[in-house]
């Protein structure tokens, strides 16, 4: 696996590519924003938000419009504000520093687990949802829909049991992590976005108390 590191601080930088190619991975690095934007395709890719020429936000935002690799947010900034904000640009997690190196391994291979199980079937139709999971497309009565990887693993944990309701502790250890110590209501956040590009707020129902199911309109 290659790993593009996006950090500026050699302090942070050196030791962390060091351990990872320790472990086994490529690594590359990018000490700025506007090199990160022009490094090739990257199987991983972990990012600093505070970087000398752009916002590491503005950055995540950039990968994910053209490219569904993995984003590992590496930050200082431990606000539940920019955790939310971080995850809603796409980002697959968001890890706050100073943080362990063994965590980060951790956090690398369940983003990675999560991102294997995108291609476990490949097609789901729920009503007029179709869902091409080789291809990475969704589209609803055949009009595509632009999805942040989260949202398109939600939807997918959603449609693969139809009209079943998923608890909302299933829905992030599925989607998010198993061990994940975040804002919960960053699943609050992805449904209400995820209901609004899909153009039916009904398609994806709360049952309150429990967690929430796609049903077919």
């Amino acid at each position: 696996m290659e790993v593009l590191i996006v950090e500026d601080d050699d302090a942070i930088a050196e030791p962390l590519a060091k351990g990872l190619a320790r472990e086994g991975f490529d690594v590359r690095r990018a000490s700025d924003g506007a090199a990160a934007l022009a490094a090739g395709p990257a199987d991983l890719v972990l990012l600093d938000l505070g970087l000398p020429d752009m916002d590491g936000f503005d950055v995540c935002r950039a990968l994910r419009s053209r490219s569904a690799v993995p984003i590992i947010v590496l930050s200082a900034r431990g606000e539940e504000v920019d955790r939310v904000i971080g995850l809603e640009l796409g980002a697959d997690d968001y890890l706050v520093k100073p943080f362990g190196f063994r965590e980060l391994l951790a956090r690398i291979r369940a983003v990675t687990r999560r991102t294997e199980r995108r291609v476990d079937a490949p097609l789901i139709e729920v009503g007029e949802l179709r869902i091409d999971l080789r291809g990475h497309h969704v589209t609803v009565a055949g009009s595509p829909v632009a999805l942040t990887p989260k949202e398109y693993d939600l939807l997918c944990c959603l449609a693969r049991d139809p009209g079943a309701v998923r608890s909302r502790g299933e829905i992030l250890d599925e989607v998010w992590d198993p061990h994940w110590y975040g804002p919960t209501k960053t699943l609050d956040v992805h449904v209400a976005s995820l209901r609004r590009k899909l153009g039916d707020p009904t398609m994806i129902e709360t049952v309150r108390g429990v967690g929430y199911r796609l049903v077919s309109r």
